[in-house]
């Protein structure tokens, strides 16, 4: 169990990674340039973008259901390291149109923000991934 700071910390953290990630949303819904550009370059729009907003808006509201927080800190992770990797690894590149890195820096940022969520909760994942286990995986 996570001590009084531990938890905390943790709580700042989520609701900054939820913040972040649900600010974007409506970007993603709303068919707003930016992320079109992106997920056209990509070779994935609309699906992909549409995938990538529904999958924030699990993890933002996964990071705010206390029970749920270190689950939607894996799922945080996930997306954000198909994200940083895209801007990586592909011709998207840093930056894009002109931001200054800005969205692969706040990508980094939850990220980070997600794995210190999944290391202090790890236990409590242990725990719901043993409950799983036990309940659809019986000895």
């Amino acid at each position: 169990m996570p001590s009084q700071n531990q938890t905390r910390v943790s709580w700042v953290l989520q609701v900054a990674a939820a913040v972040i990630m649900g600010q974007t949303l409506f970007f993603k819904f709303s068919g707003a340039p930016e992320p079109i550009y992106i997920f056209t370059t990509l070779g994935a729009e609309p699906y992909g973008r549409w995938l990538a907003g529904v999958s924030e808006l699990v993890a933002v509201v996964l990071l705010l259901w206390p029970v749920m927080a270190g689950v939607g800190a894996l799922l945080g992770v996930g997306v954000m390291s198909g994200a940083l990797l895209a801007h990586l690894t592909t011709k998207l590149g840093i930056e894009v149109l002109g931001d200054g890195g800005l969205l692969f820096s706040l990508g980094v940022v939850v990220w980070v923000a997600c794995a210190v969520i999944v290391f202090i909760r790890r236990n409590q994942l242990m725990a719901q991934a043993k409950t799983l286990r036990q309940r659809f995986l019986p000895a």
